[in-house]
Protein backbone atom coordinates (compact mmCIF):
# COMPACT_ATOMS: atom_id res chain seq x y z
CA UNK A 1 0.00 0.00 0.00
CA UNK A 2 1.13 3.67 -0.92
CA UNK A 3 1.15 6.32 1.95
CA UNK A 4 -1.29 8.80 1.00
CA UNK A 5 1.72 11.27 1.42
CA UNK A 6 3.58 9.97 -1.00
CA UNK A 7 0.56 10.35 -4.05
CA UNK A 8 1.92 13.92 -4.26
CA UNK A 9 3.40 14.38 -7.78
CA UNK A 10 1.47 11.41 -9.10
CA UNK A 11 0.82 11.86 -13.22
CA UNK A 12 -0.36 9.99 -16.03
CA UNK A 13 1.53 9.06 -19.23
CA UNK A 14 2.68 10.77 -21.31
CA UNK A 15 2.59 14.17 -18.71
CA UNK A 16 4.39 17.05 -17.00
CA UNK A 17 5.67 15.61 -14.19
CA UNK A 18 7.60 18.76 -11.20
CA UNK A 19 10.64 18.09 -9.99
CA UNK A 20 11.83 20.70 -7.55
CA UNK A 21 9.38 22.61 -8.87
CA UNK A 22 10.03 23.20 -12.30
CA UNK A 23 7.36 21.28 -14.73
CA UNK A 24 9.31 19.22 -17.60
CA UNK A 25 7.43 17.94 -20.80
CA UNK A 26 7.53 13.95 -21.69
CA UNK A 27 8.23 11.92 -18.89
CA UNK A 28 8.25 8.34 -19.85
CA UNK A 29 6.96 6.88 -16.07
CA UNK A 30 5.13 7.68 -13.31
CA UNK A 31 6.81 9.83 -10.82
CA UNK A 32 5.85 9.40 -7.09
CA UNK A 33 7.28 11.62 -4.65
CA UNK A 34 7.97 11.91 -0.67
CA UNK A 35 7.72 16.15 -0.84
CA UNK A 36 5.60 18.27 -2.03
CA UNK A 37 6.74 20.55 -5.68
CA UNK A 38 9.21 23.15 -4.48
CA UNK A 39 7.29 27.07 -4.17
CA UNK A 40 9.16 29.65 -5.68
CA UNK A 41 8.59 33.21 -4.55
CA UNK A 42 6.72 34.92 -6.61
CA UNK A 43 9.40 37.62 -6.77
CA UNK A 44 12.34 34.39 -8.24
CA UNK A 45 10.40 32.37 -9.73
CA UNK A 46 12.54 29.80 -11.21
CA UNK A 47 13.61 28.72 -14.91
CA UNK A 48 16.19 26.67 -15.92
CA UNK A 49 18.41 29.50 -17.53
CA UNK A 50 18.16 30.87 -13.76
CA UNK A 51 19.07 27.43 -12.14
CA UNK A 52 21.77 26.98 -14.73
CA UNK A 53 23.15 30.73 -14.16
CA UNK A 54 23.00 30.26 -9.99
CA UNK A 55 24.92 26.74 -10.24
CA UNK A 56 27.83 28.72 -11.78
CA UNK A 57 27.90 31.69 -9.76
CA UNK A 58 27.99 28.76 -6.41
CA UNK A 59 30.82 27.51 -7.50
CA UNK A 60 32.76 30.86 -8.67
CA UNK A 61 35.32 32.30 -6.05
CA UNK A 62 35.31 35.46 -7.36
CA UNK A 63 32.02 36.91 -5.10
CA UNK A 64 34.29 36.23 -2.42
CA UNK A 65 36.70 38.68 -0.54
CA UNK A 66 39.95 37.30 -1.69
CA UNK A 67 38.63 35.49 -4.63
CA UNK A 68 39.36 32.13 -3.29
CA UNK A 69 36.53 31.05 -1.84
CA UNK A 70 33.79 30.14 -3.53
CA UNK A 71 29.69 29.04 -1.80
CA UNK A 72 30.65 25.48 -2.84
CA UNK A 73 33.53 25.55 -0.34
CA UNK A 74 31.76 24.44 2.73
CA UNK A 75 28.32 22.22 0.84
CA UNK A 76 30.00 19.22 -1.34
CA UNK A 77 27.62 17.15 -2.64
CA UNK A 78 29.55 14.07 -1.42
CA UNK A 79 29.55 15.52 2.25
CA UNK A 80 25.64 15.88 2.16
CA UNK A 81 26.40 19.59 0.71
CA UNK A 82 28.39 20.11 4.11
CA UNK A 83 31.87 20.07 4.34
CA UNK A 84 33.15 17.72 7.34
CA UNK A 85 34.63 20.04 9.59
CA UNK A 86 33.34 20.78 13.26
CA UNK A 87 33.34 24.16 12.68
CA UNK A 88 34.64 26.13 8.99
CA UNK A 89 37.17 29.11 8.82
CA UNK A 90 35.65 31.44 6.76
CA UNK A 91 37.29 33.68 3.39
CA UNK A 92 39.01 35.75 5.58
CA UNK A 93 40.64 33.12 7.97
CA UNK A 94 38.59 33.54 11.12
CA UNK A 95 36.39 29.99 12.21
CA UNK A 96 32.87 29.62 12.22
CA UNK A 97 31.51 29.38 15.83
CA UNK A 98 28.59 27.35 14.26
CA UNK A 99 29.07 23.78 11.99
CA UNK A 100 27.98 24.18 8.28
CA UNK A 101 24.17 23.13 7.82
CA UNK A 102 23.71 20.77 4.96
CA UNK A 103 22.12 22.71 2.03
CA UNK A 104 19.58 19.18 1.17
CA UNK A 105 15.74 20.37 1.61
CA UNK A 106 16.85 23.73 2.23
CA UNK A 107 14.04 25.80 -0.13
CA UNK A 108 11.25 23.93 1.86
CA UNK A 109 12.35 25.88 5.34
CA UNK A 110 10.72 28.50 6.48
CA UNK A 111 13.26 30.33 8.43
CA UNK A 112 17.11 29.80 8.02
CA UNK A 113 20.04 29.77 9.61
CA UNK A 114 20.43 27.79 13.33
CA UNK A 115 18.76 30.49 15.41
CA UNK A 116 16.35 31.43 12.49
CA UNK A 117 17.25 34.85 11.68
CA UNK A 118 16.77 34.87 8.47
CA UNK A 119 13.56 35.42 6.97
CA UNK A 120 14.16 33.85 3.40
CA UNK A 121 16.59 32.04 1.43
CA UNK A 122 17.33 35.09 -0.17
CA UNK A 123 18.56 36.91 2.90
CA UNK A 124 20.57 33.91 4.06
CA UNK A 125 22.20 33.93 1.25
CA UNK A 126 23.30 37.96 0.96
CA UNK A 127 23.92 37.48 5.01
CA UNK A 128 26.20 34.44 3.77
CA UNK A 129 28.29 36.06 0.95
CA UNK A 130 28.78 39.03 3.10
CA UNK A 131 30.09 36.73 6.14
CA UNK A 132 31.04 33.70 5.43
CA UNK A 133 32.83 34.35 1.89
CA UNK A 134 33.53 38.18 2.61
CA UNK A 135 32.14 39.48 -0.24
CA UNK A 136 31.06 43.43 -1.04
CA UNK A 137 28.25 42.50 -3.31
CA UNK A 138 28.93 46.06 -4.46
CA UNK A 139 32.58 44.60 -5.81
CA UNK A 140 31.48 41.65 -6.84
CA UNK A 141 28.49 42.29 -9.01
CA UNK A 142 30.40 44.20 -11.44
CA UNK A 143 33.31 42.37 -11.65
CA UNK A 144 30.85 39.44 -12.94
CA UNK A 145 29.08 41.69 -15.02
CA UNK A 146 32.42 42.39 -16.67
CA UNK A 147 32.55 38.99 -17.69
CA UNK A 148 30.88 38.80 -21.17
CA UNK A 149 29.46 35.15 -21.16
CA UNK A 150 27.88 36.11 -17.67
CA UNK A 151 26.68 39.47 -18.85
CA UNK A 152 25.01 37.82 -21.73
CA UNK A 153 23.35 35.39 -19.64
CA UNK A 154 21.87 37.51 -16.97
CA UNK A 155 20.80 39.98 -19.99
CA UNK A 156 18.64 36.31 -21.07
CA UNK A 157 17.49 35.62 -17.35
CA UNK A 158 17.21 39.10 -15.84
CA UNK A 159 16.55 41.82 -19.13
CA UNK A 160 19.20 43.56 -17.33
CA UNK A 161 22.85 43.45 -15.84
CA UNK A 162 24.61 41.43 -13.04
CA UNK A 163 23.45 43.08 -9.50
CA UNK A 164 23.64 42.12 -5.96
CA UNK A 165 20.22 41.00 -6.45
CA UNK A 166 19.82 39.34 -9.00
CA UNK A 167 23.26 37.14 -7.97
CA UNK A 168 21.24 36.31 -4.95
CA UNK A 169 18.26 35.21 -6.62
CA UNK A 170 19.88 33.04 -9.31
CA UNK A 171 21.76 31.41 -6.26
CA UNK A 172 18.28 30.88 -4.03
CA UNK A 173 16.86 29.32 -7.36
CA UNK A 174 19.56 26.87 -8.02
CA UNK A 175 20.09 26.18 -4.00
CA UNK A 176 15.67 25.13 -3.99
CA UNK A 177 16.76 22.23 -5.85
CA UNK A 178 19.00 21.06 -3.72
CA UNK A 179 16.68 18.22 -2.81
CA UNK A 180 16.74 14.82 -0.87
CA UNK A 181 14.03 12.82 -2.17
CA UNK A 182 13.57 9.33 -3.38
CA UNK A 183 15.43 7.84 -1.50
CA UNK A 184 15.37 3.84 -0.26
CA UNK A 185 13.14 4.74 2.35
CA UNK A 186 10.54 6.37 -0.02
CA UNK A 187 10.80 3.90 -1.82
CA UNK A 188 9.73 1.35 0.54
CA UNK A 189 6.93 3.51 1.55
CA UNK A 190 5.71 3.59 -1.74
CA UNK A 191 5.42 -0.52 -2.35
CA UNK A 192 9.23 -1.30 -3.11
CA UNK A 193 9.73 -4.30 -0.10
CA UNK A 194 12.90 -5.12 -1.13
CA UNK A 195 13.92 -1.08 -0.96
CA UNK A 196 15.62 -1.38 2.60
CA UNK A 197 16.47 -4.00 5.18
CA UNK A 198 14.77 -5.52 8.09
CA UNK A 199 16.60 -3.02 10.18
CA UNK A 200 15.90 0.03 8.55
CA UNK A 201 12.12 -1.22 9.00
CA UNK A 202 12.59 -2.01 12.74
CA UNK A 203 14.60 0.97 13.15
CA UNK A 204 11.16 3.04 11.65
CA UNK A 205 9.18 1.90 13.95
CA UNK A 206 11.88 2.61 16.60
CA UNK A 207 11.74 6.09 15.47
CA UNK A 208 8.31 7.09 15.41
CA UNK A 209 8.12 5.02 18.58
CA UNK A 210 10.24 4.25 21.77
CA UNK A 211 13.20 6.68 21.09
CA UNK A 212 10.64 9.42 20.60
CA UNK A 213 12.61 11.02 17.31
CA UNK A 214 9.95 11.90 15.67
CA UNK A 215 8.33 14.07 17.81
CA UNK A 216 10.94 16.72 16.03
CA UNK A 217 11.92 14.77 13.22
CA UNK A 218 8.66 13.92 11.67
CA UNK A 219 8.09 12.97 8.19
CA UNK A 220 8.11 14.02 5.06
CA UNK A 221 10.62 16.31 5.62
CA UNK A 222 11.82 14.25 8.85
CA UNK A 223 13.27 18.06 10.55
CA UNK A 224 10.92 21.38 10.73
CA UNK A 225 11.56 24.89 10.80
CA UNK A 226 11.30 24.83 14.81
CA UNK A 227 13.85 25.31 18.09
CA UNK A 228 14.62 23.23 20.92
CA UNK A 229 17.48 23.18 23.15
CA UNK A 230 19.07 19.86 23.43
CA UNK A 231 21.94 20.61 26.39
CA UNK A 232 24.67 20.93 24.08
CA UNK A 233 25.52 24.75 25.35
CA UNK A 234 25.24 24.18 28.81
CA UNK A 235 28.79 24.50 30.72
CA UNK A 236 30.36 25.86 28.01
CA UNK A 237 32.71 28.79 29.41
CA UNK A 238 30.88 30.69 26.15
CA UNK A 239 28.15 28.99 25.98
CA UNK A 240 26.26 30.43 22.38
CA UNK A 241 22.67 31.62 22.85
CA UNK A 242 21.33 30.46 19.88
CA UNK A 243 17.60 31.51 19.52
CA UNK A 244 17.71 33.96 22.16
CA UNK A 245 20.14 36.02 20.27
CA UNK A 246 17.01 37.09 18.00
CA UNK A 247 13.62 36.69 20.51
CA UNK A 248 15.26 38.01 23.48
CA UNK A 249 13.36 35.76 24.94
CA UNK A 250 14.73 33.39 28.04
CA UNK A 251 13.05 30.24 27.09
CA UNK A 252 14.89 30.26 23.60
CA UNK A 253 18.67 30.57 25.08
CA UNK A 254 20.53 27.67 23.99
CA UNK A 255 17.91 26.73 21.28
CA UNK A 256 18.80 26.25 17.99
CA UNK A 257 16.51 24.56 14.85
CA UNK A 258 15.79 21.11 14.11
CA UNK A 259 17.99 19.77 11.43
CA UNK A 260 16.65 17.76 8.70
CA UNK A 261 17.58 13.97 8.53
CA UNK A 262 17.11 13.45 4.71
CA UNK A 263 20.10 12.08 3.57
CA UNK A 264 21.78 13.06 7.06
CA UNK A 265 23.90 9.91 6.66
CA UNK A 266 25.96 11.82 4.47
CA UNK A 267 26.49 14.77 6.54
CA UNK A 268 29.13 13.94 9.74
CA UNK A 269 29.79 15.41 11.74
CA UNK A 270 26.50 16.64 13.64
CA UNK A 271 25.00 19.19 15.66
CA UNK A 272 25.09 22.85 15.80
CA UNK A 273 28.22 23.19 17.16
CA UNK A 274 29.72 19.62 14.89
CA UNK A 275 30.57 17.93 18.48
CA UNK A 276 29.11 14.43 17.26
CA UNK A 277 31.85 13.17 15.21
CA UNK A 278 29.57 10.17 14.05
CA UNK A 279 25.61 9.55 13.37
CA UNK A 280 25.86 6.91 15.97
CA UNK A 281 27.58 9.53 18.35
CA UNK A 282 24.95 11.77 17.63
CA UNK A 283 22.00 9.44 18.00
CA UNK A 284 23.16 7.91 21.32
CA UNK A 285 23.48 11.48 22.35
CA UNK A 286 19.83 12.12 21.94
CA UNK A 287 18.51 8.61 22.85
CA UNK A 288 20.71 9.28 26.20
CA UNK A 289 18.67 12.27 26.98
CA UNK A 290 21.09 15.04 25.75
CA UNK A 291 23.22 17.43 28.56
CA UNK A 292 21.83 18.75 31.79
CA UNK A 293 21.14 21.76 30.75
CA UNK A 294 18.12 22.83 33.22
CA UNK A 295 16.37 24.61 30.26
CA UNK A 296 16.81 21.99 27.87
CA UNK A 297 13.29 20.16 26.36
CA UNK A 298 10.91 18.07 27.46
CA UNK A 299 11.24 15.98 25.01
CA UNK A 300 15.07 15.24 25.77
CA UNK A 301 15.02 11.93 28.18
CA UNK A 302 16.67 8.95 28.07
CA UNK A 303 15.10 6.65 26.26
CA UNK A 304 16.42 3.39 27.17
CA UNK A 305 18.17 2.12 23.79
CA UNK A 306 19.82 -0.99 23.31
CA UNK A 307 22.86 -1.53 21.08
CA UNK A 308 20.86 -3.30 18.95
CA UNK A 309 18.22 -0.63 18.87
CA UNK A 310 20.61 1.78 18.30
CA UNK A 311 22.08 0.34 15.22
CA UNK A 312 18.10 -0.17 13.81
CA UNK A 313 17.54 3.80 14.27
CA UNK A 314 20.83 4.12 12.44
CA UNK A 315 20.34 1.31 9.35
CA UNK A 316 16.46 3.62 8.94
CA UNK A 317 18.36 7.14 8.96
CA UNK A 318 20.89 5.64 6.05
CA UNK A 319 18.20 4.54 4.48
CA UNK A 320 16.90 8.18 4.17
CA UNK A 321 20.22 8.67 1.52
CA UNK A 322 18.97 10.35 -1.49
CA UNK A 323 21.10 8.67 -4.62
CA UNK A 324 20.86 11.86 -6.91
CA UNK A 325 24.11 12.98 -9.17
CA UNK A 326 26.23 16.26 -9.37
CA UNK A 327 28.22 17.40 -11.58
CA UNK A 328 30.29 20.81 -10.71
CA UNK A 329 29.33 23.14 -13.31
CA UNK A 330 32.29 25.23 -15.37
CA UNK A 331 32.13 29.11 -14.67
CA UNK A 332 33.12 31.68 -17.91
Amino acid sequence: MISNRYLVALCLIPCVWVANGLAREGAEAVRLSALPPMVHPEDNPATPDKIALGAQLFVDPRLSGTGQTSCQGCHYHELGWTDAKALSPKDNGTLNTRHTPSLYNVGYQTIWYWDGRAPTLEAQILAAWKAQINGDPEVAAPKIQAIPEYAAQFEQVFGGPATPDTVVKALAAYLRTKVSDNSPWDRYEMGDASAVSADAVEGFELFTGKAGCAACHSPPYYGNSTFFNIGLEHGKENPDPGRFNVTKNEADRGAFKTPSLRSVARGAPYFHDGSAATLEAAVRYMASGGGADPQKSDLLVHRGLTDAEIGKIIAFLESLTSEESWEKPSIP
